[in-house]
């Protein structure tokens, strides 16, 4: 089977722009534009990894971080932050809540899955 990965990001073209690169890799790609959808979907499906904006309208991407890991059900599901913010200091507000890897936009679409694929168990690459 493979991977199950949900991408929540507000941003249409970034979010078309990575789920394509997943596809075309075989991961199985489950898509949410902000926190409320992201919820619903986590406890419908059984996920190998999500990647979260930070930038979200209503619910931020690192308050639903912090929230996913603090929960027994979800807290082992691996949260890459996808974000333009890219500031001193920002990689480190995204590990401090919670996150387990950070990627900068613009993506490199040239190192995108082997970035995330570090972080999947199990994965047969």
């Amino acid at each position: 089977m493979p991977p199950k990965v949900l991408v929540v990001d507000d941003n249409l073209t970034n979010l078309k722009l990575i789920c394509e690169l997943l596809e075309l890799d075989n991961f199985e790609v489950l898509k949410a534009h902000n926190a409320e959808e992201a919820v619903q979907i986590i406890e419908d499906n059984p996920l190998d990894l999500i990647l979260m904006d930070i930038e979200l309208p209503g619910v931020d991407g690192l308050t639903l971080t912090r929230q996913l890991k603090s929960d027994k059900k979800t807290k082992e599901i691996p949260i890459i932050a996808v974000t333009a913010f890219a500031m001193k200091g920002d990689a480190q507000k995204a590990y401090g809540a919670g996150c387990d890897g950070y990627i900068t936009k613009p993506i490199d679409t040239r190192k995108f899955i082997d970035q995330i694929s570090t972080f999947i168990k199990g994965i047969s690459k």
